[in-house]
């Protein structure tokens, strides 16, 4: 998974991206090119599952993350900063929401830079399908009819995420990097005073996105910095002291799981246990491909039960003696939470 910080200037992105990633990134300060870097997302139930079962290794689900240079009102260079998120699954768009603020100003501005930059892309699109549409192209036509779609909520200063898609519509605007199209999560950036978001700017974030199909999570990247810095005994004391349960990138990364329609399944074994993000709904083949291609290939079946038996019942063992380890074949959906062994033969 990976997400695209977005925000106008000096809203506290880069300070953000530093807490994500633990300040493992030497950013690129005044630099015109985007930070990028990997967050390992914290999980709970990973955590707990380690209690049950000793492995070697903990392997965390990890997000990936683009920050971009603070986008300036109106800048000339706006589609060459953009372009490093067209490819991203998600955009989180960070909002000041400490001192003298305005959100709705701010919301209001990095939106409209994002359907100008939009609507460049889609005029160029419509010109070019259209000519090879001219010739019976189907394909061709089908592109033209979803951009002309978009066409008219840019003109109408929608999103692209407003109007209604079938899943081909959506691999259209994939492809052609409609940012406008992409889920959005709302980070309201708070001051340390203020972690849970009670101020008026940070509620009126959560409004807004309640408003719009998106999401918000209020974090203060300050205070996240300065924590992210720390070892694991004292983070939990800072986090503590400041009445925080957890590490930003938790909430943030859940808000996104579900914007993207995502869930998350284990494996658990001796060597390694591990978490994997996957589309909600998706078939046990499809899981076991995230792992490696050569899993889906030869798929026999999936011997799986859920971490809740796990840490009600103990140990694997009282998992069978209790009946609740399942076989599951080709057609099992993979359900949020399954710990899963996948059998194969290739």
């Amino acid at each position: 998974m990976e997400c695209g910080i977005i925000g106008l200037q000096g809203v506290g992105k880069t300070t953000l991206f530093t807490a994500l990633t633990a300040h493992k990134v030497a950013v690129q300060i005044g630099s015109m090119k985007p930070n990028m870097g990997i967050a390992s997302i914290p999980d709970p139930r990973l955590t707990k599952i380690t209690e049950f079962i000793v492995a070697q290794k903990v392997i965390p689900a990890t997000l990936q993350v683009v920050d971009l240079p603070g986008v300036p009102s109106g800048g000339s260079n706006l589609n060459t900063v953009l372009a490093h998120i067209r490819n991203v699954d998600a955009l989180c768009q960070v909002v000041k929401c400490y001192d003298d603020c305005d959100p709705a100003a701010d919301i209001s501005s990095m939106d409209s830079e994002l359907i100008v930059a939009d609507m460049v892309v889609v005029e160029g699109a419509i010109d070019k399908a259209s000519r090879t549409a001219k010739h019976g192209d189907k394909d061709a036509q089908k592109r033209v009819d979803v951009l002309s779609r978009v066409n008219t909520l840019l003109e109408e200063e929608k999103p692209a995420r407003e109007g209604a898609w079938d899943v081909s519509d959506k691999a259209i605007l994939k492809s052609y990097g409609i940012m406008t199209s992409k889920p959005m999560l709302y980070v309201a950036n708070v001051s340390e005073d203020d972690v849970n978001g009670g101020s008026n700017a940070a509620k009126y974030v959560a409004t807004y996105a309640q408003e719009n199909a998106g999401k918000s999570v209020a974090v203060c990247a300050t205070l996240e910095s300065e924590i992210s810095e720390l070892d694991k005994d004292d983070q939990a004391e800072m986090l503590g002291s400041m009445g925080i349960r957890e590490p930003a990138v938790g909430p943030l990364a859940r808000a996104l799981n579900t914007l993207l329609g995502l869930s998350t399944f284990y494996t658990a074994g001796e060597k390694e246990i591990r978490a994997w993000p996957i589309p909600k709904d998706a078939p046990a083949p499809q899981a076991a491909g995230v792992i490696h291609s050569d899993i889906e290939r030869g798929f026999i079946r999936a011997e799986c039960y859920h971490v809740d038996d796990l840490f009600s019942l103990s140990s694997e063992k009282a998992i069978k003696e209790a009946g609740k380890l399942r076989s599951e074949g080709k057609n099992y959906t993979m359900q949020d939470g399954d710990v899963v062994n996948f059998l194969f033969n290739v």
